[in-house]
């Protein structure tokens, strides 16, 4: 990098303008210039009248002043005395780049979701000056950007990044124990919390929460078992594949667009089934008594809730997603009834039952998807099975552990296999090809049964229902691998609550951008955006003086085309660049 200065003539004076600018040679020889920085205009030997006089503020009195900046090689102008300051353009220095542009984006969705203001009201600065509301502010940025531990943050981001040039703070926003005491303050408010972004995000994209997907997931710790037998961290069914650890189960309601309504936290060994009723009463007690539609995966709702809910006044509408044991009891009165086309390689048959309507549903894509996953598996298997039938064991059991290991890795291909494990040992076993098991297969596959009290409703919108559970899905999604939720590090069960709803915050910007991005620019993702302003930086400029003193102007890269672009698609203007300082001497306290 180097300083470049381009004359420009007018108003029939030569002006000058400093830019920082990025020397490199590509493949074929060519060099090719960037401007990294606009500095601005550094006056040469000016008249007073058209003398240009910036405001900086001046460290040593924390007071903002008026300089004239001049070059040191040339002599001072008289009518400059009092607020000139020659700068030694050949000693200029770059310091501390951070990354600058994720930042800001994410502060801007902050603010955009009014979360300043929320939190402005309920999280006070302390009697020490402790900011709260900004190391908060900190923790969700943190969380969104690169998430990681609050000893990371401490000890590395903040100082790599450009939050503290943003919301005006130091280094001691980000000191440990204030990370982990701010997490003790936000718990509380949680509930305040669901109602204002169910607002922002009616204000902001006419979300509309008539229909409510709900489902369930855990997170694990790797920490020992707890010994309080109230502490939520208990072994029970693991979705990560994590049964080693002990886990909490995480209960999540969101819109079919993915903005989510509410959220609570359970034990690890909490059964789905026992978590429906006190969630219908949550969003009831919150949000007030309306005509919901709840749409929810097999194993949630038992025969008592949904009686329940057909018998609530007004009615709670539900689209449950049925085991497919219950397909073989009706499997006779599907026979006669007709396939309805809901749309291009969609197809459903309707069965009406008391006050239910059961809907069987078959998609040709999905069809040849799981037909193509069940003959890959069933060659594998039996590819397995022939070896193993050529293999000489020294014993019944070395065998039979062999056999274990197949079925576990082919697990729904060997449903379709019958053994014979041999009379006397030195005899081989052999397999054959259960062919009713293999009719009953092919005809469920890429078939759905679902279950609704929605009878009026028409076909097409009840399997549009059923896609939109994927949405719920994608959010867990993004919780555990974008925002890096597990595994939990806390000790303290209300700081693990707290880890949660940093989390579930953070998502609430990620899916603001989302819908941002949905509406302008479809294709790009919240994640790849982020990604891509990130690679705007601020560095801090010095220019020492000819009276020992530092001229530093914090300044962040020129936007490249792709991001102005993006910012023209968000409809999005960066903020101007930060005022310059002067320091008295070249120490520079960051």
């Amino acid at each position: 990098m180097y300083l470049r200065c381009n004359s420009r003539l007018k108003d029939g004076k030569q002006h000058r303008y400093w830019n920082i600018v990025e020397s490199k040679r590509c493949a074929g020889g060519k060099v090719v210039q960037r401007q990294v920085l606009y500095l601005g205009e550094i006056n040469d030997s000016q008249r007073e009248a058209w003398c240009r006089v910036i405001e900086a503020f001046d460290e040593q009195t924390n007071q903002r002043t008026q300089l004239a900046l001049f070059p040191a090689q040339g002599e001072l102008p008289a009518y400059a005395r009092e607020y000139g300051v020659q700068v030694r353009l050949d000693r200029m220095e770059l310091h501390r780049p951070r990354q600058w542009g994720a930042c800001w984006l994410a502060c801007h969705l902050y603010e955009q979701l009014q979360l300043d203001q929320f939190w402005a009201d309920r999280l006070v600065d302390s009697r020490e000056g402790t900011c709260w509301r900004h190391i908060l502010q900190t923790l969700v940025c943190y969380r969104l950007i690169e998430p990681g531990s609050e000893w990371r943050l401490h000890r590395l981001w903040f100082e790599k990044s450009a939050m503290g040039d943003l919301l005006g703070e130091d280094y001691s926003l980000v000191e440990k124990n204030a990370l982990y005491r701010c997490l003790d303050k936000v718990l509380e408010h949680k509930s305040a919390l669901f109602g204002h972004l169910r607002e922002r995000w009616q204000d902001l994209f006419q979300a509309k929460f008539d229909v409510l997907l709900y489902d369930l997931t855990s997170t694990y710790f790797e920490s020992d078992p707890p010994n309080n037998p109230k502490d939520k961290r208990r072994y029970g069914y693991s979705r990560d594949k994590r049964s080693d650890c002990v886990q909490v189960v995480i209960a999540l309601i969101v819109s079919p667009e993915g903005f989510p309504l509410a959220y609570e936290v359970l034990a690890g060994n909490t059964s789905d089934r026992t978590t429906l009723r006190e969630f219908l009463n949550k969003i009831e007690t919150q949000y007030g008594k309306a005509e919901r539609i709840w749409v929810m995966d097999r194993g949630i709702p038992t025969e008592e809730v949904l009686t329940e809910m057909r018998q609530s006044d007004p009615p709670l509408y539900y689209l449950v997603v049925t085991p497919k044991g219950r397909l073989t009891k009706l499997e006779q009165q599907w026979l006669s009834l007709p396939w309805q086309e809901v749309r291009p390689g969609v197809e459903v048959k309707l069965l009406p039952q008391e006050q239910e309507l059961y809907i069987l549903a078959q998609s040709h894509d999905r069809i040849h998807k799981e037909r193509a996953m069940r003959q890959r598996q069933l060659r594998a298997l039996v590819k397995r099975l022939n070896q193993l039938q050529q293999m000489k064991f020294s014993g019944t059991q070395k065998l039979l552990l062999k056999l274990g290991a197949a079925k576990g890795h082919y697990p729904a291909a060997w449903r379709l296999l019958d053994i014979e494990m041999p009379e006397s040992f030195g005899s081989s076993f052999s397999f054959r090809l259960n062919r009713q098991k293999l009719r009953a297969m092919r005809r469920r596959e890429g078939r759905y049964l679902l279950r609704s009290n929605l009878g009026g409703k028409d076909p097409a919108e009840l399997w549009q229902f059923y896609i939109q559970l994927a949405e719920v899905e994608a959010v867990f999604k993004n919780l555990k691998d974008d925002l890096a939720l597990r595994p939990i590090h806390h000790q303290l069960e209300h700081r693990i609550e707290a880890h949660i709803f940093l989390a579930f915050i953070a998502y609430a910007l990620h899916v603001t951008l989302r819908g941002r991005l949905r509406r302008m620019a479809g294709g790009l993702t919240a994640r790849a955006v982020l990604d891509k302003f990130a690679a705007i930086q601020m560095l801090d400029v010095q220019f020492p003086t000819t009276d020992g003193r530092t001229l530093i102007l914090s300044r962040y890269t020129e936007p490249t085309l792709d991001h102005k672009l993006l910012l023209e698609q968000l409809n999005l203007t960066l903020p101007p660049q930060p005022p310059p300082r002067i320091s008295a001497d070249r120490h520079v306290v960051h």
